[in-house]
């Protein structure tokens, strides 16, 4: 019954599906209901639920085991049909259904054909491993793999899998690196805001990881729509913005009295300083929040898995971004307006 052309693409619902059901005509009475059961029994474990199709194999519901051992001999079948159970196609790909099969929270879930006909189900063990395999993917996307690696992979595949996002990050890196040089004027004189570069850089990139995780598992709804993927960036520059202006005081207050109290330096320069990685923090934070949230859509439209957007891609892109507002910040506020 399985359709193998399905069964043989990897990604695909019906690659994963089973034929191990059992199903009965609609039509039938519960006695008859049940003498087809027992007839399939013996070739079919999966017993829990039952499939009930029409003459031409359409699906046309469920009936839980429990139901039909306690519904009278002579009660029709229509009377106990779930019709309104879930179902998926085996036609979908595995990652664009994957929420809605965590969602429906049942047991096994029937696979069906373009035209409604019962292909297969995906019980319990399916559904775990469906599961497993798309968090999988999705952690080797963290670390910037192109898709899951198998222990026994060959040297070549790893490779093929690795190389190319590590020379993208490569040179984002020495982009990175190129902007950082073109502020050595700054750093020259003033080498006391090098310190805090990190903080600067770690922040930014927490936050954007934050924003990109949301993200991420908001694209897989797929009542998702422009007016709504808006209003998420708009969500996300409000709370990037407002946990950059908390982490930003925060930052003012707390360097600038430890580098007056604990580190000697004036006060007016101190506090110029926490000044500046406060107002970079808030600046950064906020940038990175959407940076977060819009480069996964981006990818989206141009039909690029989003997940790949995480990771050192996006922790590589906020970091640029963070970079050009604390050195930019620290030539405007202290090179020139404080003339340090």
């Amino acid at each position: 019954m399985i359709d193998k052309a399905y069964r043989e693409k990897d990604d695909t619902i019906g690659s994963k599906m089973t034929d191990n059901f059992i199903s009965i005509k609609k039509g039938t009475d519960v006695r008859g209901a049940m003498s087809a059961l027992i007839a399939q029994a013996a070739d079919k474990d999966n017993v829990s639920m039952i499939y009930v199709v029409d003459d031409e194999e359409r699906f046309v519901g469920t009936i839980a085991l429990t139901d039909l051992i306690v519904a009278r001999q002579d009660t029709s079948l229509e009377k106990i049909i779930n019709t309104s159970y879930p179902r998926v196609f085996e036609y979908e790909l595995t990652d664009e259904c994957i929420e809605r099969i965590r969602g429906y929270s049942e047991d096994q879930i029937p696979v069906l054909d373009v035209n409604g006909r019962l292909m297969g189900v995906l019980t319990a063990n399916e559904i775990t491993q469906v599961i497993e395999d798309e968090i999988g993917d999705d952690y080797a996307k963290l670390g910037g793999l192109s898709s899951e690696e198998e222990l026994q992979e060959p040297l070549m595949r790893s490779l093929a899998k690795r190389l190319p996002w590590l020379l993208a990050l490569f040179f984002m890196g020495f982009l990175v690196s190129g902007v950082i040089g073109a502020f050595e004027n700054v750093v020259a004189s003033l080498t006391l805001i090098v310190s805090f570069q990190s903080l600067i850089l770690g922040m930014a990139g927490n936050v954007g990881t934050q924003s990109l995780a949301v993200t991420i598992r908001t694209l897989s709804d797929e009542e998702l729509n422009s007016k709504k993927k808006f209003s998420l960036v708009l969500k996300e520059a409000r709370v990037g913005f407002c946990n950059g202006l908390l982490i930003g005081l925060l930052s003012f207050v707390t360097i600038g009295a430890y580098l007056f109290l604990l580190k000697g330096e004036i006060a007016s320069l101190a506090f110029s300083v926490s000044l500046c990685i406060g107002i970079a923090m808030l600046v950064s934070m906020l940038l990175s929040s959407i940076s977060g949230t819009a480069i996964p859509m981006i990818l989206e439209k141009m039909r690029i898995d989003p997940a790949v957007a995480s990771g050192p891609f996006i922790t590589t892109i906020n970091d640029l971004v963070a970079v050009v507002t604390y050195y930019g910040l620290a030539w405007a506020l202290l090179v020139k307006a404080f003339e340090i």
